[in-house]
């Protein structure tokens, strides 16, 4: 039995690769997160209404997703809705999350994979010529740096946002911020969909070149997003089958009845599935769910996916595809909603504390996150984040197999085993820092 084992860059958090080889036959292909972070303990005892600033400091990345997220679970508990301009400074909240994460995930993780190098800032001459290196790498900065601006200017402050509060978020949006973001937005949006025309092209061309689009099996699709258009701040998860019929949909508080979780000798992150199947989360599950965007340019793309491997499409490396249209569609929502008045009306209300258990759900970048808190004189008594690489964690492997049987062989180990694993995991954009909880 031969060990092979692979360090995973241009992800979040840290993690490995494991194969088992026998006979030249790939055995098995574990994918693990290899450090415990324990953040679950660290809540116990803390002042419930002080968890929205503390859990965002889980993950520099994720930080908006798990800010809100936590908001909704204290409002499920002391029974608050917040007003609708609340929910719209928060999805403008969750947008700049999705904008920032997508170029992130797009332009520096798995772009250099299109091309065989190692970095968009250290690529040949044999794969771009300097002027065109340092045009992309602008230029996805460029864009990558609206998603902070709006993170900022609906949470606050970007790397821990403060604005969602129980009952609402602190303020509206004054005309002059809004203007500024909207016109940087307006700038960026052509940039954003020339940027993503090249990555589709490159995309093509390395299809051609390694020959597969990655594990292209049937899954099952996990996401809170909604039927008609792309939804962030959903209160409903949704299961989709492998021939495109839903199978379930149903509320945070009723996640164990719907899926099934178990822990792993060799990660310290878990799986989820659905009745013992393998699911997938984040932006394929999302287009596979949605039958359309909701906004004009980012639809044209939808429409050429669909045209081009059908609906649910199944590759794995569409994942990457799918992100290209989900940032071109949360550039096109800010710009509608900067558009309009953020101040029309009070975007609070006041609560009282009360003792008790619930869920805060939002659509992450990464798929459907959960907050599940108990509280019990003030204070919280469990604490449980369901994050949303633990739905990909099967799929992830299973994928690791699929590029391990290409690529190991009787005959030997051909040497594109090693890309072949760094493609397949940034096609699932893992968050590790989130799933060692």
């Amino acid at each position: 039995m031969t060990t092979l084992r692979f360090p995973l860059s241009r992800i979040e958090g840290h993690a490995r690769v494991e194969m088992e080889v026998q006979d030249g036959k790939v055995v098995s292909a574990q994918f693990q997160a290899i450090e415990m972070r324990g953040f679950r303990y660290f809540m116990l005892g803390t002042p419930a209404e002080q968890m929205p600033v503390i859990v965002p400091r889980i993950c520099g990345v994720c930080s908006t997703a798990h800010h809100v997220a936590s908001v909704k679970a204290l409002e499920d508990i002391f029974e608050v809705e917040p007003p609708k301009l609340a929910k719209e400074i928060r999805e403008l909240l969750l947008l700049g999350q999705l904008i920032q994460n997508q170029a992130t995930s797009l332009f520096i993780f798995t772009m250099p994979d299109r091309v065989g190098a190692s970095s968009i800032f250290h690529m040949d001459e044999s794969e771009a010529d300097p002027e065109q290196q340092l045009s992309l790498a602008q230029r996805a900065l460029k864009v990558r740096q609206a998603g902070t601006n709006l993170i900022t200017l609906a949470g606050g402050q970007f790397i821990h946002p403060i604005k969602a509060i129980i009952g609402g978020v602190t303020s509206g949006i004054k005309p002059e911020p809004a203007q500024k973001m909207l016109a940087e937005m307006e700038a960026l949006l052509p940039v954003v969909c020339t940027l993503f025309d090249e990555y589709w092209e490159m995309s093509l061309k390395m299809k051609e070149r390694i020959g597969t689009w990655g594990d292209d099996q049937p899954a099952y699709y996990i996401a809170s997003t909604g039927r008609t258009g792309l939804e962030l701040n959903s209160d409903m998860i949704r299961i989709l089958g492998p021939n495109g019929t839903e199978r379930a949909s149903f509320p945070p508080r009723q996640f164990r009845t719907y899926l099934d979780y178990q822990d792993t000798e060799y990660s310290y992150a878990g799986q989820t599935s659905y009745q013992g199947e393998v699911m997938r989360a984040n932006s394929l599950a999302r287009i596979n769910l949605a039958n359309a965007t909701g906004t004009p340019l980012a639809d044209e793309y939808m429409q050429k996916l669909t045209h081009a491997f059908g609906k649910p499409a199944h590759p794995i490396l569409l994942f990457d595809l799918c992100r290209g249209i989900e940032l071109v569609y949360a550039f096109e929502r800010a710009i509608e909603m900067l558009s309009q008045d953020l101040e029309y009306e009070d975007p609070s209300l006041p609560y009282a504390l009360k003792d008790g258990e619930g869920f805060g759900l939002v659509e992450a970048p990464r798929g459907p996150l959960i907050h599940h808190y108990t509280v019990k004189e003030g204070l919280i008594t469990d604490a449980e984040f369901i994050i949303p690489t633990t739905h990909n964690m099967l799929a992830i492997e299973r994928a690791l197999k699929v590029a391990g049987d290409r690529y190991v062989t009787p005959e030997g180990i051909n040497l594109e085993l090693e890309k072949a694993v760094g493609r397949v995991v940034r096609a699932f954009d893992p968050c590790i820092a989130c799933a060692t909880q």
